[in-house]
């Protein structure tokens, strides 16, 4: 290695960027006030991007920030995945040893798949590969760098992200929208000129430039003024006018070309100023010594670093000749060593760029062959975890397919062990490219043990079968559908389904033709995509996939095929069938001992007994399944329980223990880093709390929700959520933007009862709140004209009750005398029909059996006691203060019970002032106001009421126009019948709706039935 070597034509002045370095300088001050900052500093290449960083570099030091710099490595064509993470993490670590330790405990081997040096990842992953996986890792790295930079301000810079991976581009976009915390800037500078229209990074930046978190800064070339001072300080004297006009039009302003222009005028460069600027730069090599642009010309074909000892095995010169030449061409300022000191990069790419570009295709084959024949030789030269991608480039590029496709297959297998699947599906695609020309005994050797782990054993033995073409396929498309690539993933399986179904040569394990259960495989890994992109419900798909199993022998395949079906099914069609299929999934996993694909399925199978009534039974084993995934670290599979265990305790009205092991499972999930299951945990939580009447929390979830989960389903929840409260605030309004809102979330493609019903739910409690009776006629008979399945009885419920309450209120209202009876009928016969094996349910059927007595005109008190006394161990304080007032309004309908009545009432109205539910304690305010209790003191003896109507501040007028609303007439009949003009019916209207606090006729009209102001039509 060298040490320091006099360079000459970096300007020690930096000119200009005063702009550029108070924006830099700005963000420096907020991130160490606590306010996260992020910046992309763009500029054409040689512009002065790197020098800019520089600079900061020196006002960040000064400032005692801690600074990590890791750069985009370019590998011919080829970025390295996570390469400027991980070479800043292991930067920071460096600085900060302790610290970054502390903030990776218990999370060293995951994140060891960035940095090595934290652990040893797992050899085979813990789990089937899912799209959590690469969330979780990108959260953790998330957290890690709040954790790091909570006491201590970090600028983290990221390098030539024009160079960027997929995997990296996807971790620094996850990274940026994602910060909320922690003393921390991240800065990622690019090559603005080479962003074309189809260039991988183009999409990221429109994504950033969409947060307003992300500020970007553009370095502009040099004026001629800075050009000047640019030259002065290379040359170190003034120089003339002239030369700088000459230089300033030739190099248009660009730093590096200044620089290089100005030490060719200088030193009288034999061709002068020429007018090729690559020329330029070449000739700066041609001048070197011939055994100095030898070495030039290995060092820009390795890569966008080389590792002295690596370059030293392939140019093949002895130690003090290899010196010389180095001392050469870092004097001549073409090379520098890195900053650990242990290799060699360009001063500049655009140098690096023009010295590859100029190779013979001969020779940059043979420069690729020698660097993957000295990799081979003595794998250490490089770093580990940059070791199978760089081997497998310098054999593809060799032109090398025996040597390349089991290279290539290994940094594929590596790329997957990183969650880099990004990569991981190039690399496989160029296997694809290479296997034709692989020879038969090369490709014959290789095992899918080895490079294959998407789908199980289809009855070969992976450790002795020769790996197959269509191995790869499934590898690939599982690795395009990890990455987002899902379009091209269903493209791939159904290649693969042709090949199968054309039995070419390959797509079986022997004999017989047609490899029924890889073709069932495919066949779920297409269900999975179809649903993915909104094309189908996927069934179709798991059905052909089941009738390929038919009557095989158990498998791990047949297993996964049976988990697939019943899981569906819990989601799409609760009931018997899908029972069936998840027990025998959970048989077959057993049999072959695929415990994870038995934990799924059990899993499953616990939610599928509890909607079958078997409550018990159903809950010990989903907490069974929890325990298992927890002990065996199954991640992704406990974060799974964790969500479905909240669902279902909530369904069946336990919801405080739903509270607590949601509460549980999202400090799990944000531990691990699932994302998504910390999403749906936190919506399961949110739902428990809305039903113990904590809206307040539940609201600040669905704002979350809204703002920050990483899928529509969840915010279709949360919005959902938000329209639920509101209604019970009596902002209906407010309800409908709610629920536009959700089912926009949800959107129309594979409809679930879980979305749709819950839908239909908010729907009908918004008509409700309205006063909209024959929209919820409407609405309840759409979805009650199917029936309701085993495994829907939950959802169905709420809409029962919803539908009576609507028919109950209307009673007598001559509207809604049209159809009423059939209404009556179709809730009657629902409810019926559904089972109320929990306590939640039982009460839901008495509430409403006695709303359907009422809208018969059967009021009974008693009916409404026995409601409320189920409701009353519940945790269900808005039902409760409901019911409790329905049944106070039937006790003073039937005379008498006045004591009673009063103590409802005012236990009811506590729990609805307490809740915020403005429309149901206005409503016990209205009866009590009617009936002349008092809410807040012992009732005093009663004498004559007034009218109710006098009660609520009507004016006879207004009383006459309110029962000709409530009897459904229009202003003009309501004009005629009283003898008064359109426009004063409409003013009285207008008064009414205000003193009763209502927002239309139809709420009007509701109330005043409800409150019965007015004799019941006969």
């Amino acid at each position: 290695m060298l040490g320091g070597v006099e360079t000459r034509s970096l300007s020690p002045v930096f000119v200009g960027r005063t702009g550029e370095l108070t924006a830099l300088g700005q963000a420096l001050s907020r991130a160490a006030a606590g306010e996260p900052q992020a910046l992309l500093i763009a500029g054409e290449a040689g512009v002065g991007k790197t020098r800019l960083v520089e600079e900061f570099h020196g006002e960040v030091c000064r400032a005692g920030a801690v600074v990590a710099l890791g750069g985009c490595v370019e590998i011919g064509a080829d970025g390295l995945p996570f390469a400027p993470f991980s070479t800043a993490l292991r930067a920071l670590r460096r600085q900060l040893p302790d610290e970054l330790a502390a903030a990776a405990a218990g999370q060293e081997e995951a994140l060891a798949r960035l940095l090595p040096e934290l652990g040893e990842a797992p050899v085979r992953q813990q789990g089937r590969p899912d799209e959590e996986s690469t969330a979780r890792l990108f959260e953790l790295t998330a957290r890690l760098l709040e954790r790091v930079a909570a006491e201590r301000t970090v600028v983290l810079v990221l390098e030539d992200l024009h160079w960027a991976d997929a995997s990296t581009r996807h971790l620094l976009a996850y990274l940026l929208r994602t910060l909320r915390t922690g003393r921390l800037v991240v800065l990622a500078t690019y090559r603005s000129d080479d962003i074309h229209r189809r260039h991988p990074l183009r999409p990221l930046l429109a994504e950033l430039d969409r947060l307003r978190a992300v500020q970007r800064v553009e370095v502009p070339r040099f004026s001629r003024d800075e050009v000047a001072r640019q030259m002065a300080g290379i040359l170190a004297a003034e120089p003339a006018a002239s030369l700088v006009d000459d230089i300033f039009e030739r190099s248009d302003g660009n730093a590096f070309f200044v620089e290089e222009l100005a030490v060719a005028a200088h030193e009288g460069c034999p061709t002068g100023l020429t007018d090729s600027l690559r020329d330029l730069l070449l000739v700066r090599v041609e001048g070197l010594p011939e055994h100095t642009q030898r070495v030039v010309r290995i060092v820009a074909e390795g890569g966008s670093t080389v590792e002295h000892a690596l370059l030293a095995a392939v140019a093949g010169l002895v130690d003090d000749e290899l010196d010389t030449a180095l001392r050469a061409a870092v004097g001549a300022n073409l090379l520098l060593a890195t900053p650990e000191g242990d290799g060699y990069r360009f001063r500049h790419s655009l140098v690096r760029e023009a010295v590859s570009d100029d190779l013979l295709p001969g020779e940059r084959s043979r420069l690729n062959r020698r660097y993957a024949e000295a990799l081979e030789a003595a794998p250490g030269l490089v770093p580990a975890d940059q070791r199978a991608a760089r081997l497998a480039s310098y054999w593809y590029s060799a032109h090398d397919a025996a040597k390349a496709l089991p290279a290539v297959l290994e940094a594929s297998a590596a790329a997957r062990k990183r969650h880099a699947y990004a990569e991981q599906l190039r690399l496989l695609e160029r296997a694809m490219e290479l296997w034709e020309d692989a020879p038969a005994a090369v490709r014959s050797a290789l095992r899918p043990i080895d490079y294959a782990g998407a789908y199980p054993p289809c009855g070969c033995d992976p450790a002795t079968t020769s790996l197959r073409f269509l191995d790869l396929l499934a590898e690939a498309a599982v690795a395009a559908r990890l990455c987002g690539e899902r379009e091209r993933a269903l493209k791939i399986v159904k290649t693969a389904l042709r090949l199968l179904e054309a039995g070419e040569p390959g797509s079986s394990c022997g004999p017989g033709g047609t490899d029924f259960q890889r073709s069932a495989w495919f066949w779920t890994e297409r269900s999975r995509l179809v649903q993915n992109l909104g094309r189908g419900d996927g069934w179709e798909e798991i059905a052909a996939a089941r009738e390929l199993v038919r009557g095989l022998p158990p498998s791990a395949v047949h297993a996964q095929v049976l988990a697939t079906a019943a899981g569906w099914g819990m989601l799409h069609a609760p009931g018997p069938d899908s029972l069936v299929a998840a027990e025998r999934a959970v048989e077959y996993a057993r049999v072959v001992g695929a415990e994870e694909i038995e934990l799924d399925a059990r899993l499953t199978l616990g939610g599928l007994m509890v909607d079958a009534g078997d409550i018990d039974d159903g809950l010990a084993e989903m907490h069974a399944v929890l325990e298992r995934a927890r002990r065996l670290g199954l991640v992704a599979e406990a974060g799974r329980a964790y969500t479905n265990l909240a669902s279902v305790l909530q369904s069946i009205g336990q919801s405080r223990e739903a509270v607590a092991i949601g509460a549980e499972g999202l400090e799990f999930c944000r531990q691990h880093g699932l994302v998504d299951n910390a999403d749906w945990v936190l919506g399961n939580l949110a739902a428990a709390q809305f039903s113990l009447g904590l809206w307040e929390e539940t609201e600040q979830a669905a704002r979350r929700l809204l703002a920050t989960a990483h899928s529509s389903k969840p915010r279709g929840a949360a919005s959902c959520l938000l329209a639920r409260i509101a209604v019970r605030r009596g902002r209906p309004d407010a309800a409908a933007r709610h629920l536009s809102d959700a089912q926009e979330h949800y959107g129309p493609h594979d409809p679930m009862p879980q979305n749709s019903l819950l839908l239909a739910e908010v729907s009908l409690a918004v008509a409700v709140a309205e006063g909209r009776v024959a929209d919820v006629r409407r609405e309840f008979a759409r979805v009650a004209r199917d029936g309701f399945p085993t495994g829907t009885h939950r959802y169905a419920w709420p809409l029962v009750v919803l539908a009576a309450t609507a028919e109950a209120g209307a009673r007598g209202l001559p509207a809604a005398e049209a159809g009423r009876a059939e209404a009556l009928l179709l809730i009657g016969t629902t409810a019926r029909r559904l089972v109320t094996p929990v306590e939640l349910w039982r009460a839901h059927a008495l509430q409403a059996g006695a709303e359907l007595l009422g809208a018969e005109g059967r009021e009974s008190g008693d009916r409404w006691r026995e409601a409320a006394a189920a409701f009353e161990p519940l945790d269900r304080p808005y039902e409760l203060a409901l019911v409790r007032l329905r049944t106070a309004d039937a006790l003073l309908a039937g005379g008498g019970h006045r004591d009673e009545a009063a103590e409802l009432l005012r236990g009811a109205h506590t729990t609805a002032r307490a809740l915020g539910a403005r429309r149901l304690a206005e409503d016990i305010e209205l009866l009590a106001q009617r009936a002349r209790l008092r809410l807040h003191e012992p009732e005093p003896p009663s004498g004559p009421a007034p009218a109710p109507a006098e009660d609520l501040g009507l004016t006879p007028r207004e009383q006459d126009v309110l029962r000709l609303v409530a009897a459904g007439r229009t202003n003009r009949q309501i004009a005629e019948e009283l003898f008064i003009s359109p426009k004063t019916a409409s003013v009285h209207v207008s008064n009414i709706l205000a003193k009763l606090g209502v927002t239309g006729r139809g709420e009007a009209a509701a109330l005043a039935h409800r409150l019965r102001l007015f004799p019941a039509s006969a």
